[in-house]
């Protein structure tokens, strides 16, 4: 059973791509066990209090401890003035404090804000701080010195008292379980409300919950304020699994887990041969290259997703096997809808590329302080009508025959070169069909293409040939950089800044 569009929004379709139409950007219907992560949380506590819940570099708790943890730094927040709806910044580094802090503020109420204090720079807290109305702010002992002054009421969760029965507050759920700073087109970082049942929708629904029950670790590997950490956190916790918050090594980390998150840029730094427990992965955050996937897939069961923070991690994923076709991002998750549509936001004949518009309980409620651009990107949604949104992505993507998307790159990622129109992601793919070429990424720099390869063994001759048997020639690079790897952002994906800001030294190659 799926969600039912609405008629009149299908009219310009052939009736043959309107009876597709719904069947494609339509998810199943299911219901999840839970409305408020927390509690998902809580029952597995409760159930099972002495599972190990998170652990990180020898130091674990249970369920049981974690719990009463949680529940006792809830009241301090709300003794300290903290009420629903309330945004509390969460300004640390891994740890399990971290996840204790989490789960306390959602039990008090409020919407947690996650900032990492090594490597977020003091103007963009501050702006977090201004934007999100931060009043509290929770940290550790040791990231406390990293946090710049007057910055907001700070508490320490490291320092909470040791007291074993205390009288709790009741107080009332909020619908806002977190607040995620994007990058912003201004330079600065865009506060996304995520709701607890936006969460509940793809983490407690298959395939989102990626079969974690009672027992399965699961790997902490990616920055704690990038939304795909909520994956791996929440995502455990709610449905009993057990969190390994990784330390420096994160190839140890990852060997003994069976469940790793990440980015592709992550993922390809670690070794399957390494990573003989894990049984699941799944990436998400950027373009997966075939290469990658097929090499994990083989050992694995291999989940590509897509999905930006403003439709709450991921709303499309595909379980991917090598051998059975092309890697795409899948079909909608649960409760959720998909549309291909053109520029006037009418609906693209099946098979044809437009833009992915996404909608049901996945669209997030817009951007804090900021009404421009939430009517901008969130619309009403003419198919399911009422009073429901649609969050336009700026991913390009068609239907295949099978009624999976496959994605065509980013309305921002399309360039003109030479007076054509060139998508970078498509260059990037015809660069990773070389050979000796395992991963690969396509800048733009003084009007002209610039490719990067990875390993530094690979040959720009290779991947030049292979762009030019594939693509018109405008799109072959005029450089082509061989790397030993791609450099990542602090959030896992490839840094395309810093690559161009090696390419002004480089010697430019001519085109064969």
């Amino acid at each position: 059973m799926t969600a039912v569009f609405q008629e009149s929004a299908l009219f310009d379709l052939s009736p043959a791509d309107r009876e597709l139409f719904q069947l494609f950007g339509a998810g199943p219907v299911r219901t999840p066990p839970s409305d408020h992560v927390h509690h998902a949380f809580e029952t597995h506590a409760a159930r099972r209090p002495h599972l190990t819940a998170v652990e990180h570099l020898g130091e674990s708790l249970t369920y049981g401890e974690l719990d009463a943890r949680a529940t006792l730094l809830a009241e301090l927040l709300v003794r300290r003035g903290v009420r629903p709806g309330d945004h509390v910044g969460l300004f640390l580094t891994r740890s399990i404090s971290m996840v204790v802090g989490i789960l306390a503020v959602l039990k008090a109420g409020a919407a947690y804000v996650p900032q990492d204090v090594r490597i977020t720079p003091e103007a963009h807290l501050r702006h977090i701080v201004r934007t999100a109305h931060v009043d509290v702010v929770l940290t550790t002992t040791a990231d406390a010195t990293s946090l710049p002054p007057h910055l907001a009421t700070i508490i320490t969760i490291d320092t909470l008292p040791d007291v074993s029965a205390f009288c709790r507050t009741i107080t009332a759920e909020s619908d806002i379980a977190a607040v995620i700073f994007t990058s912003g087109t201004t330079g600065r970082p865009n506060g996304v409300r995520v709701s607890h049942a936006n969460l509940c929708n793809v983490l407690l629904t298959a395939p989102g919950s990626l079969g974690v029950a009672p027992g399965v670790r699961v790997s902490q590997l990616l920055n704690i304020a990038f939304d795909m950490a909520m994956w791996e956190i929440l995502g455990t916790l709610a449905n009993g699994g057990t969190l390994v918050i990784r330390g420096d090594d994160l190839a140890r980390t990852a060997s003994t887990v069976e469940v790793v998150i990440a980015t592709p840029s992550v993922l390809a730094t670690l070794d399957p041969a390494a990573c003989q427990r894990v049984r699941t992965v799944a990436v998400a955050g950027e373009r997966c290259p075939q290469a990658l996937a097929d090499v994990w897939a083989r050992r694995v069961a291999f989940h590509n997703a897509c999905g930006p923070t403003e439709v709450t991690i991921v709303n499309t994923v595909h379980r991917y096997e090598p051998g059975t076709g092309q890697l795409t991002i899948g079909r909608p998750v649960p409760n959720t809808t998909v549309y291909v549509l053109d520029d006037d936001l009418l609906p693209c004949p099946i098979g044809a590329v437009g833009e992915m518009w996404a909608g049901g309980a996945c669209v997030t409620a817009g951007y804090l302080g900021d009404l421009d651009l939430t009517a901008e990107r969130y619309r009403p949604d003419p198919f399911l009508g009422g009073d429901h949104l649609m969050f336009r992505t700026r991913d390009l993507a068609r239907w295949t025959r099978e009624g999976r998307l496959e994605h065509r790159g980013r309305t921002d990622d399309q360039v003109k070169v030479r007076g054509f129109r060139v998508e970078l992601d498509a260059v990037t793919a015809a660069l990773e069909r070389a050979e000796d070429c395992d991963r690969a990424t396509t800048v733009v720099h003084d009007g002209k293409l610039v490719g990067f390869i990875s390993p530094g063994t690979a040959t720009p001759e290779q991947a030049r040939r292979a762009v030019s048997q594939r693509l018109p020639y405008y799109c072959v690079p005029t450089l082509i950089v061989p790397v030993d790897t791609l450099p990542t952002t602090d959030r896992g994906k490839v840094d395309r800044r810093a690559l161009l800001s090696h390419v002004d030294g480089l010697r430019r190659e001519p085109v064969a």
